[in-house]
C-alpha cells in the first residue's frame, strides 16, 4: 500500500496569495541549547564554599552526549551467527563548567575528584570528613531539558555519579574566553522520563 506523503501534503501545502506557506509549529523539535543540569545532594559531601545545586547548574556550560549500551552475546551455528542482549554499559559523561569567581567551582571540582584519589596520600574512595563510609559516589544528578518556553520537557536521571577526570582549560593570552574546566564522571544507572513524572 503507497503512503502519502504527510509533510508535504499536511504542513508543507502553499495558497496562491498567501505570504507564507503554511507550516505546523507541530513540527518544532527540542532545542539542544535549552537545558539545565542539578546535582541533587552534593552539599552532603561539604565541598568547600560551593552552594550546590544552584551555583553549578548555571555553570554548566557544555554537557556531552548521555548514553547506555546493551552488549551484544554473540552466537555461531553451523552457518548463522546470531546476536543475544548481554549486560549493560553506561557511558561516560563529560560536563563542561564556568570557573567562578565566587563559588571557586574549579577548586571545589577538584576537592571532589580528590575523594576518588588523592594524589597528596595515594587514598581512594575517601570522604571529606575523612571518615571510611565510602560515600564518594553522588546518588543522583539531573540532566532537564527544556521547551520552548523554558519549561521542564524531558529529564535524563543519572545514578551513582563519580569524577573521573579533571581537566582544566588550556591558558592562552590570546584567548578572548572565559577559563573553563572539564569533568568527566562515570554513573552506574540511568532513566529518561517525563520531567513531571520524576
Amino acid at each position: 500500500m503507497p503512503t502519502n506523503p504527510k509533510y508535504k501534503d499536511d504542513y508543507l501545502s502553499f495558497t496562491p496569495g498567501q505570504e507564507l506557506p503554511r507550516i505546523s509549529e507541530g513540527l518544532d523539535s527540542v532545542r539542544a541549547y535549552q537545558w539545565e543540569i542539578h546535582f541533587l545532594g552534593l552539599d552532603q559531601f561539604g565541598v568547600g564554599e560551593i552552594q550546590f545545586p544552584q551555583d553549578l547548574t548555571l555553570a554548566a556550560k557544555q554537557v556531552s552526549q548521555v548514553g547506555f549500551t546493551v552488549e551484544d552475546i554473540e552466537v555461531h551455528r553451523v552457518n548463522d551467527r546470531v546476536f543475544y542482549p548481554g549486560k549493560p554499559a553506561p557511558e561516560e559523561l563529560t560536563v563542561t563548567f564556568d570557573n567562578l569567581f565566587a563559588t571557586k567551582s574549579g577548586l571545589n571540582l577538584w576537592k571532589w575528584f580528590t575523594q576518588i584519589y588523592d594524589p597528596l596520600t595515594g587514598e581512594m574512595t575517601k570522604t571529606l570528613d575523612g571518615g571510611r563510609n565510602g560515600q564518594f559516589k553522588l546518588k543522583k544528578v539531573d540532566i532537564i531539558q527544556l521547551d520552548n518556553k523554558l519549561k521542564p520537557h524531558t529529564t535524563m536521571e543519572l545514578y551513582g555519579v563519580y569524577p573521573k577526570s579533571w581537566k582544566s582549560a588550556e591558558l592562552n593570552y590570546s584567548t578572548n574566553e572565559f577559563n573553563t574546566v572539564e569533568v568527566t564522571f562515570r554513573y552506574d544507572f540511568m532513566q529518561v522520563s517525563d520531567y513531571n513524572l520524576a
